[in-house]
């Protein structure tokens, strides 16, 4: 059986999502198995999914997933690169995903690979010695780098967020994982409606105004509940900036190049989430950068949190074929797996380190503060408590 891994945050899946996975499938043939590897209950925007990990991951078996498999917070609200890192040592961990599949603007994996060998290469290393700056983004002096080497023809690829995210992917791909990327069709990123598709951030200004008669066409499932947003915890993030030191600021991760020092100033000139964003974004430190600092500041999450590599793998949702991919891991995988969070702590299940048990230890804390971003606040402990999805009537 032929096992494709997906990258992905479904914050909310949509039509262009069961898109990507169809076309998977039809490029690697209608009985290959996809797993995803998904972002939890925060992601990377720096800011709480719409919906908990749950749901999504039970849309996504709706749209045509077999397994999903959970990206921890550590790496789920990374920049691109610790992203795209914990993301694919995931995938590479199961023992049994053979093809990496993801979403590009340009369609073509050729020239992304050669983009991310050209990243990796010690000569890149060289070309951004010369393009760092003050006042100088890192992308734009990445991009400046690549345009050095390759030109400005290949360099212009980069300008592009799925072809950027996708050579971010290839640069930590096994050398025994083949790729391929599927044509991203319909909404751009961050775009309105395009025929039968829709941007995942114009279906969460929806879902979280209420709008869900607009919505839904794009969705696999009707909506129910109501929808998480990081407003609801606007006051806790901003009281937690204006109580914390310096070094504190200064031990969370990618706070560099002052930008700590900046962010608490900005903090205590404002109750706005919105406005400490824009009082703290600067050409240098980016809008996106300035929020998952916000956000690492909310969770308590360290730079010393985040280890070198994933130390296990989670169960979020499957179906039947799932199911059969989840006993081939039993024989392949290199880390242990689990389904149901108990195992974690259960030594006749497996034996997970010390390590990976306060991992999840940080998991169960983060989903706990997720909980506070409804409107009617959800309870905790829903890590010890909520079920992976099972769907036995779905695949094989």
């Amino acid at each position: 059986m032929r096992v494709a891994g997906i990258v992905a945050e479904y914050n909310p899946f949509h039509t262009g999502h069961a898109f990507h996975i169809a076309q998977t499938r039809r490029r690697l043939g209608e009985d290959t198995a996809i797993v995803t590897v998904m972002s939890g209950n925060w992601v990377q925007r720096g800011e709480c999914a719409v919906i908990d990990k749950w749901m999504r991951a039970g849309m996504a078996l709706t749209g045509g997933a077999d397994l999903v498999l959970e990206l921890p917070t550590v790496w789920a609200t990374a920049s691109a690169e610790g992203f795209a890192r914990g993301a694919i040592a995931t995938l590479a961990a199961t023992g049994v995903v053979d093809t990496l599949s993801f979403g590009s603007e340009l369609g073509d994996v050729s020239p992304l690979q050669a983009l991310a060998q050209c990243i990796n290469s010690p000569a890149f290393s060289q070309a951004l010695r010369l393009e760092l700056g003050p006042k100088k983004s890192f992308a734009l002096c990445r991009r400046n780098a690549v345009e050095r080497l390759l030109g400005p023809e290949k360099a212009s690829l980069l300008d592009f967020p799925n072809n950027s995210l996708g050579v971010e992917y290839l640069r930590f791909l096994p050398p025994d994982m083949m790729a391929v990327t599927i044509p991203r069709r319909g909404a751009a990123h961050d775009g309105e409606t395009v025929g039968a598709f829709a941007s995942a951030s114009l279906l969460r200004r929806w879902i979280r105004a209420g709008e869900l008669e607009r919505a839904s066409p794009f969705l696999p499932l009707p909506w129910k509940g109501d929808a998480a947003d990081l407003k609801q915890l606007e006051r806790v993030a901003i009281a937690r900036l204006r109580s914390m030191s310096l070094a504190e600021a200064e031990a969370l991760p990618d706070s560099g190049d002052g930008l700590a020092a900046r962010l608490l100033y900005a903090a205590r000139q404002t109750a706005n989430l919105e406005e400490l964003y824009t009082l703290t974004k600067t050409r240098t430190y980016t809008h996106a950068r300035v929020r998952r600092l916000v956000l690492y500041a909310l969770l308590g999450l360290r730079a010393m949190d985040r280890p070198a590599s994933p130390l296990y793998i989670r169960v979020l949702a499957l179906n039947s074929r799932g199911r059969l991919v989840l006993k081939e891991m039993a024989r392949k995988a290199a880390l242990p797996f689990f389904v149901k969070a108990a195992h974690i702590h259960d030594r006749t299940f497996h034996r997970f380190s010390p390590e990976a048990q306060t991992l999840f230890a940080l998991e169960e804390r983060f989903t706990d503060l997720f909980a506070l971003c409804f409107p009617t606040p959800r309870p905790g402990g829903l890590e010890w408590t909520t079920n992976p999805i099972v769907e036995l009537n779905r695949g094989v």
